[in-house]
């Protein structure tokens, strides 16, 4: 590729707009109807690191820190890190039981409506066919263009095909290893697995320290232009450090490369970020393993995975329970959310029954009460309830222990919906929220149905709440109570 003839044609995309790589421009972006409604999609932390299966996905970069618990094991298992590199891991990686079709029915089954696959992660390894390096999943390892298998089959299963690109973090991660004989060293030039290395900064979140170079923003631009090109993904997903200030310009000329090549061929592109790295209003804000307590008049995303203590697989997850998922779920979208859930294949293709099961648990309780996420909006409060959400980042360490009175609303058409999050043993709900002479809710009931249940409740409405009375509801995850307004 002549990387000069590519910014070229990036820079005369731009310019032919609509959009111009400025925010006021930019923040004419419009969040599709397809996303608001989709609600909860799939994400997928599949590559290298999937081999050694060790501690979490940055196995990369902690292998090479001395006396690091991954050092440790690195040397143990595979010997020193100068005669076995994180490179050698590449042909190790072989993808044979690899099947886009299977995937694409498990995650059609799972109730998801978009799935996103990790296209390069932090260690720099593409998993679709480049033609910026060769360190790639087309020319090495399963010699398979993986990306573009999953596009086909998910795509076929009308499941909306997304990607995500975590090469920002590239710049340093693997820097650790040049303080010691090891694999990674000088001199490497672009184009090279371990380049460039540098240090990494003390503070992650230092807008300032260790700035990338020119060079390398621009293979960095080109390496996202060429996602865009070659796989028209419907969203763009990226992972943190896009907030260090020499990305800004790069990020604008990126997000009107995107927004104009994507209104070219029909759509409207999305692009998801975190750590305000866009304004608001010009992509959709992300929360990494955490959400909001309170209801947000903007629309956001619930990035989290089905285990607590890695985004990829490991033979020793922590694995959530589909109940707190499902709570999670419901509370995201009472909030003006969606949720992005991350499962983490083994090396050789293959979804880790946990993890499946998992899933269809998700899908079972989606086919029956899927009426009351997609598609629906915010109701004038998200819910009610004891139990507080905790706000931000990286909070979803513990399970959180929801109660009969912790309710969640979402509305559509002529329906408002309650789902209790734990449905009382006795069989009797309580809205405050919808109380006589509410300030919340003034119209009228014309019936309560419970989904999923043929018993028709008895129901009245008095000066503290709505009573539901149920006699034969019994259910181990969430109950939504539909309830036809006038």
């Amino acid at each position: 590729m002549n990387k000069q003839d590519y910014l070229k044609q990036i820079t005369a995309t731009i310019a032919q707009g609509p959009y111009r790589d400025d925010w006021e421009s930019l923040s004419d972006f419009e969040i599709p109807a397809w996303y608001k409604q989709a609600k909860f999609g799939i994400f997928i932390h599949w590559g290298l690191y999937s081999v050694p299966a060790f501690s979490s996905e940055w196995y990369s970069r902690n292998m090479y820190i001395q006396g690091s618990k991954e050092y440790e094991h690195h040397i143990a298992t595979y010997g020193e890190h100068k005669s076995f590199g994180y490179k050698d891991f590449i042909p190790m990686f072989q993808a044979e039981k690899f099947n886009a079709e299977e995937w694409a029915d498990l995650f059609q089954r799972s109730g998801a409506k978009y799935v996103m696959p990790v296209a390069e992660h932090h260690d720099g390894f593409q998993m679709y066919k480049s033609a910026i390096s060769r360190f790639n999943a087309y020319e090495m390892g399963p010699k398979r263009d993986l990306l573009q298998e999953m596009k086909i089959a998910f795509e076929q299963r009308n499941l909306t095909f997304t990607v995500s690109s975590h090469r920002a973090e590239h710049w340093f991660f693997m820097s650790h290893g040049k303080k010691f004989e090891s694999d990674v060293h000088e001199p490497l030039v672009c184009g090279d697995f371990y380049w460039p290395s540098m240090p990494e900064p003390e503070d992650h979140f230092n807008q300032y320290e260790s700035p990338p170079t020119d060079e390398y923003m621009e293979d960095w631009l080109i390496r996202c232009c060429e996602l865009i090109d070659n796989y028209e993904p419907k969203i763009l997903y990226f992972d943190w450090w896009i907030q260090h200030a020499s990305f800004k310009p790069y990020l604008k000329k990126l997000a009107a490369y995107y927004y104009n090549k994507s209104a070219e061929l029909g759509f409207q592109g999305i692009i998801n970020y975190k750590h305000d790295a866009f304004m608001l209003g010009s992509a959709v804000p992300d929360v990494e393993r955490g959400q909001f307590a309170e209801l947000k008049p903007y629309y956001w995303q619930t990035d989290t995975a089905v285990a607590r203590n890695s985004w990829s697989y490991t033979p020793n997850n922590d694995y959530k329970s589909p109940l707190e998922l499902i709570q999670d779920l419901v509370d995201i979208v009472s909030k003006n959310g969606n949720l992005l859930l991350n499962v983490g294949p083994k090396a050789d293709g293959t979804i880790p029954q946990e993890d499946r099961d998992i899933l269809l648990a998700i899908g079972g309780w989606l086919e029956t009460n899927g009426e009351a996420i997609y598609g629906t909006s915010y109701w004038r409060t998200y819910g009610e309830g004891p139990t507080k959400v905790e706000e931000g980042q990286f909070t979803d360490g513990k399970s959180k222990i929801f109660t009969p009175q912790d309710i969640r609303f979402t509305v559509k058409g002529s329906c408002l919906y309650a789902t209790v999050l734990v449905y009382p043993e006795d069989g009797e709900v309580k809205i405050t929220s919808l109380k006589e002479k509410s300030h919340d809710f003034q119209g009228i009931i014309q019936q309560i149905e419970v989904l999923g249940f043929e018993e028709q409740p008895v129901w009245e409405r008095t000066a503290e709440a709505l009573v539901v009375k149920t006699n034969s509801v019994r259910s181990p995850y969430p109950v939504v109570l539909k309830i036809t307004v006038d």
